[in-house]
């Protein structure tokens, strides 16, 4: 029979971090995130949550950082800076991580996005073969028209805070 703290403990540890990468590659290839994917995020927080005992004073904290980070989300995308799964992600992300970890989150993501951006600029800058523009997701990248794609930043960022959150240091400690 599985060890059932042995399970709790990979979950807490691959959970969070595998969505989340999978979440920046799918947006790198394809420009879009999944919704089933931001909700499965939410979801696994519900059940982690629920599961570790987390004390309701935190979960409210964890809700509140991500009802935060949907509103200012909803409000980015209402004018056109995020796509729509840039800010679910971003909210579900804030969920995991919490009030006291989303400043850290949403500075380190900024930086992160403006290295991309600019790294895509200079991509979108630099003629390439046909050969490579074949690739669909690397032509749409290179489609000065296309938006960045931004959940690779917030992947990237939130893998980094998560390192500091209840979570990571639960599982440690």
């Amino acid at each position: 029979m599985p060890n059932v703290e042995m399970f709790y403990f990979a979950a807490l540890l691959f959970v969070f971090p595998a969505t989340v990468i999978y979440a920046g590659a799918t947006d790198l290839v394809t420009m879009t995130i999944s919704n089933r994917l931001t909700m499965g995020l939410v979801a696994a927080f519900v059940v982690l949550a629920v599961w570790s005992g987390m004390p309701l004073a935190l979960i409210g904290n964890h809700v509140l950082a991500g009802g935060v980070a949907l509103a200012v989300g909803v409000v980015f995308f209402a004018r056109g800076w995020i796509g729509g799964g840039d800010a679910k992600l971003c909210a579900a992300t804030a969920l995991w991580i919490g009030w006291d970890l989303l400043f850290e989150y949403v500075l380190v993501s900024t930086v992160l996005g403006g290295l991309l951006t600019l790294g895509i600029l200079m991509f979108r800058a630099t003629p390439i073969s046909m050969t490579v523009l074949r690739m669909d997701w690397l032509a749409r990248l290179h489609y000065r028209d296309t938006g960045i794609p931004y959940g690779i930043s917030l992947a990237a960022a939130g893998l980094m805070v998560y390192t500091k959150s209840f979570w990571f240091q639960g599982a440690w400690g």
